[in-house]
């Protein structure tokens, strides 16, 4: 229910419009993020949700990137067993995690497969983790990626828990190929209520030295797709 606000509106420091009068301490955030992933996961996690927002499992959690700044305690899950994660497990099947555990669950799947026949020249797999199968079989996108693991977050969060997923478009095969859109519609499909979207702008396009023409526009953003888990986005 939209509701109509006479109040003044201010800047602070961060680039949110604060708010004043009776809405004290509210902190709209942009539809278009210029800074870190880390500053805009924090963002979120003080807008979206109307639960408390823990535990986090973070499915894809690598390095942890994310959490570098942080002082938020994070269950670790990776597939691989060099980031020696909490829970090591394929995020697509989740064995043994309980369910209705989790407050958020945070999602940063692969954005390109291996690209091209010669691998050892072009080492995707180093440079953009480029490692999960994306050809004819795969229809030429990762999108497969998404239905198992939309089912094992909706089982592993609470009532009204959010799924914040990192995704990017690509081209493969001389073609775009739209992953935020199928991630949205598998997303609803699921049972998720996708309630917003966020466009995450950095400071380069992912390139390799080994593109030397280029006939589509290079990508310097990706979506944060926010999605509840319950029938309402709003409080």
């Amino acid at each position: 229910m939209a509701v109509k606000l006479k109040a003044a509106r201010q800047v602070n420091g961060n680039g949110h419009h604060v708010v004043q009068g009776m809405t004290e301490g509210y902190k709209a955030i942009s539809s278009v993020w210029e800074r870190s992933d880390g500053e805009l996961i924090e963002a979120m996690l003080a807008f979206y949700p109307t639960i408390t927002p823990a535990p986090i499992l973070d499915a894809t959690y690598n390095g942890g990137r994310f959490w570098r700044n942080s002082t938020r305690k994070v269950v670790s899950m990776d597939i691989d067993p060099q980031h020696k994660p909490m829970i090591l497990a394929d995020n697509r099947v989740m064995k043994g995690v309980p369910s209705s555990k989790f407050g958020v669950v945070i999602y940063d799947p692969p954005h390109v497969g291996p690209q091209g026949r010669d691998k050892s020249v072009k080492r995707f797999d180093v440079d953009f983790g480029a490692t999960m199968e994306c050809g004819k079989d795969q229809d030429w996108t990762l999108s497969y990626l998404y239905p198992p693991f939309l089912k094992q977050a909706k089982r592993v969060l609470k009532p009204n828990g959010l799924l914040l997923a990192k995704i990017t478009d690509m081209v493969n095969c001389h073609r775009s190929k739209w992953a935020h859109c199928d991630f949205i519609r598998m997303a609803d499909e699921a049972g998720f209520t996708v309630c917003d979207l966020i466009v995450k702008i950095r400071s380069g396009p992912m390139i390799s030295t080994k593109w030397k023409k280029a006939h589509h526009a290079r990508k310097r953003h990706c979506f944060w797709i926010i999605c509840r888990n319950g029938e309402s986005c709003e409080r």
